[in-house]
C-alpha cells in the first residue's frame, strides 16, 4: 500500500477545511487536504447563498402584496412562476459555488485527495480513493474539519423522496403546492416562511416553544407573535403520524392549544438539527478524549483537542465538526486558528474568537449578540428593551414589529449582549457585536451618533432604559465594593 508523508493533513475542503490547509501552508508546512464528496461548500452549495436567493425572491413577492397598505395597488394577476424562481435560485448558487471550485482548482493538484479518510493512529490515516484503492497518510498533525449533516427522527425515511432536508430544496424544478416544516430554528424558519410567501401552503411545528436561537423568553414571545400572522407556527406542537399517501404525505399533529389537526401535504421538510460528521473517522482508533456524543473535546482558544490521557495533542477541529458555533465566519476562523498552529506545532497560541453573532434572514429578522441571554444565566445582569411596533422608521416603512432586549453587566456597566426579533436585524447586531468586542459601557455606547430618522433609534432608546436601571444599582453595588475593600483593609 502507498504511504504519504505530510506535516499537516486536513479532512474536508469545507470552508474550515480550505481555510485550515491554507493557513498551514502559510507557515511553510507541507499540507494536503481531503475531500470525500463534492467541493465547493455547505455555504455556497446547500446554506447561506442559495437559502438567501429563495429568501430574495420571497421579499419581492411580499412587498407586492404588503403595498396595497401604502395605497399602491397591483392591477392584475400576480404571478409567482416556480420554475423561474427555482431556475434562478439554481443558476445563482451554481455560480457561487464556482467561486468556490476556482479557489480549489488553485490548489496544487499534489495537495488534494479524493476520498474518504479514518484514523488507524493520532498520526496515521487510512483513505479509500474515490477512484478505487486505499492511501496510507502519515501526518504529523490532522485538521478534522468535515463539517455536519442534517439530522432527523429516523422513522420518517419511511417517507421516501416526499421526506426533504434543506439540501435538497434547492435541486426543486419548481415549487410544491404545500410543505411541512419539521423545527422552527434557523434553517425551519427561514425556508418556511420564503416558501410561504412564494405562495407554498405552509406549516411550521416546533417543540418545547424554541424558536430560531432565541433564549429570552420576552424576545421569544414577540417573535411568535410576528411569525404568526403570516404562516401556520406552532412553536410546541407534537407530531403524532406522517403516512406516506401515493405522491403526498398524510400528517396528524397536536398544536400546543391541544387541538388535533390532519393535513395532506406534498413534502415534509425535516429541519431539526444538525450533527457533526465523525461517524466514520474511527475516532477510536485515537487518544482523544470524547464527549458523550463521541466529539472531540477541544480548546477554543486554540482548537487543539485534548487526550484522553492528558498530554498535547497533534489533532486539531474547526468548523461544524465541533458542534460549537455552526456558522460560516465562526468557521473560517476556526480553520485559520487550527491550521495555523497544526502548522507551527509544538508553538502553539490562542487565535483570534470574536464577539459571538448570529443571524436568522427571516422577516422580521433576528440577531443574537455575545451568546444571547442563555450566555448570561450564571452571572449578574441587567436588562434593557425597546419594542418596534411604535418605533418611527420602523412604523414609516410597515416594518414595526419585533423587541430588543439588551444586557449590561451592574458591576461595571459593560455591553454584555443583545437578542433581537426586529427590522434589520443583520444591521443592528453587527453594530452590538462591534460594541461588544470592544467592551464599551453602555454609557459610552450612548455617546455614539443616532441620525434621525433611523431605525438605530431604536437600539438608543433599548440603551437608555438599560444605563437607567444600571444606575438605579450602581449605588448598592458602590457600598458592596466598598465593604468588602473595608474588610479586607480590617484583616
Amino acid at each position: 500500500m502507498k504511504t504519504m508523508i505530510v506535516d499537516v493533513a486536513v479532512i474536508g475542503a469545507g470552508t474550515a477545511g480550505l481555510a485550515a490547509y491554507r493557513a498551514a501552508r502559510a507557515e511553510g508546512a507541507r499540507a494536503i487536504i481531503i475531500e470525500g464528496f463534492e467541493y465547493g461548500t455547505t455555504c455556497a452549495r446547500v446554506g447561506c447563498m442559495p437559502s438567501k436567493l429563495l429568501i430574495a425572491a420571497a421579499e419581492a413577492a411580499h412587498g407586492i402584496d404588503a403595498a396595497s397598505q401604502f395605497g399602491i395597488h397591483v392591477r392584475g394577476d400576480v404571478v409567482i412562476n416556480g420554475e423561474e424562481v427555482m431556475a434562478r435560485v439554481r443558476r445563482e448558487r451554481d455560480r457561487f459555488v464556482g467561486f468556490v471550485l476556482d479557489g480549489v482548482q488553485a490548489i496544487p493538484a499534489t495537495d488534494k485527495i479524493r476520498g474518504t479518510a479514518k484514523f488507524l493512529a493520532d498520526d496515521l490515516l487510512e483513505v479509500e480513493l474515490a477512484g478505487g484503492g486505499t492511501l496510507q497518510i502519515r501526518a504529523a498533525r490532522v485538521v478534522i474539519a468535515t463539517g455536519s449533516s442534517a439530522t432527523y427522527p429516523e422513522f420518517l425515511n419511511a417517507l421516501g423522496d416526499r421526506l426533504i432536508i434543506n439540501d435538497d430544496v434547492f435541486d426543486w424544478d419548481d415549487l410544491p403546492r404545500s410543505v411541512l416544516v419539521l423545527g422552527p430554528g434557523v434553517i425551519g424558519l427561514e425556508l418556511g416562511q420564503a416558501l410561504s410567501r412564494l405562495g407554498v401552503q405552509t406549516t411550521v411545528l416546533g417543540r418545547g416553544g424554541r424558536i430560531g436561537p432565541i433564549s429570552d423568553p420576552r424576545v421569544r414571545a414577540s417573535a411568535i407573535k410576528a411569525f404568526q400572522r403570516e404562516f401556520a407556527l406552532h412553536p410546541d406542537a407534537r407530531l403524532a403520524s406522517a403516512v406516506r399517501a401515493g405522491d403526498a404525505v398524510l400528517v396528524e399533529y397536536r398544536t400546543e392549544d391541544g387541538e388535533s389537526r390532519t393535513e395532506t401535504v406534498d413534502y415534509v421538510l425535516a429541519a431539526t438539527g444538525r450533527s457533526p460528521n465523525v461517524k466514520g473517522l474511527a475516532l477510536d482508533n485515537t487518544g482523544l478524549r470524547l464527549d458523550a456524543h463521541g466529539i472531540p473535546v477541544f480548546d477554543r482558544s486554540t482548537l487543539q483537542c485534548r487526550k484522553a490521557l492528558g498530554g498535547p495533542s497533534t489533532i486539531f477541529s474547526a468548523g461544524d465538526v465541533n458542534n460549537d458555533l455552526p456558522l460560516l465566519h465562526e468557521a473560517a476562523d476556526e480553520g485559520k486558528i487550527a491550521g495555523t498552529n497544526a502548522g507551527r506545532y509544538p508553538d502553539i497560541k490562542p487565535g483570534l474568537r470574536r464577539a459571538e453573532l448570529g443571524i436568522a434572514f427571516s422577516d422580521p429578522q433576528i440577531a443574537i449578540v455575545g451568546g444571547g441571554l442563555h450566555a448570561l444565566s450564571a452571572m449578574p445582569h441587567v436588562a434593557g428593551e425597546v419594542s418596534f411596533e411604535d418605533q418611527g422608521r420602523s412604523r414609516v416603512m410597515l416594518k414595526n414589529r419585533g423587541l430588543l432586549r439588551v444586557y449590561g453587566d451592574p458591576a461595571s456597566g459593560r455591553f454584555l449582549g443583545a437578542e433581537m426579533v426586529g427590522p434589520q436585524a443583520e444591521h443592528i447586531g453587527h453594530l452590538l457585536a462591534w460594541a461588544l468586542q470592544s467592551k464599551l459601557t453602555v454609557s459610552e455606547m450612548l455617546d455614539m451618533p443616532f441620525y434621525h430618522p433611523v431605525i438605530e433609534e431604536g437600539l438608543r432608546t433599548a440603551l437608555r432604559d438599560l444605563d437607567g436601571k444600571l444606575k438605579e444599582q450602581e449605588p448598592q453595588h458602590r457600598k458592596d465594593e466598598q465593604g468588602k475593600q473595608l474588610a479586607t483593609a480590617q484583616a
